[in-house]
């Protein structure tokens, strides 16, 4: 079961988090629940191994936006970083972001079913 404690310890910015819940738990936790289930995570990755950098980016964009809201630091950095590559186009690794931000939500997944 997830809890602010194992949040914390995933690297999570609880506080801010819950702030932008207005402190209600339950919610919190509901729209983490919903987050790790964003189809745009998916687009993300599928976009980026299709060459479409446009709608990589606008996956991107979106999964930034709401990971911020909930502070999980983990995902949300390198989603952040992701985005604005792509918002100018970088000629970078895109697949190594697409690494990094794949394995943390799936050991965030993995939290929520402890």
């Amino acid at each position: 079961m997830l809890t602010i404690d194992t949040l914390k310890r995933f690297g999570a910015d609880t506080d801010d988090g819950l702030s932008r819940c207005l402190g209600n738990e339950d919610f919190y936790f509901k729209l983490i629940g919903k987050v790790v289930e964003d189809k745009n995570f998916a687009c993300l990755e599928e976009s980026i191994a299709a060459g479409d950098l446009d709608k990589a980016f606008d996956a991107a964009h979106s999964l930034k936006g709401v990971l911020g809201n909930l502070a999980l630091t983990p995902i949300y950095q390198p989603v952040f970083e992701i985005t604005e590559l792509l918002r100018a186009k970088s000629d970078a690794d895109y697949g190594e972001y697409i690494k990094v931000i794949s394995a943390k939500r799936d050991e965030l997944v993995k939290l929520m079913q402890e």
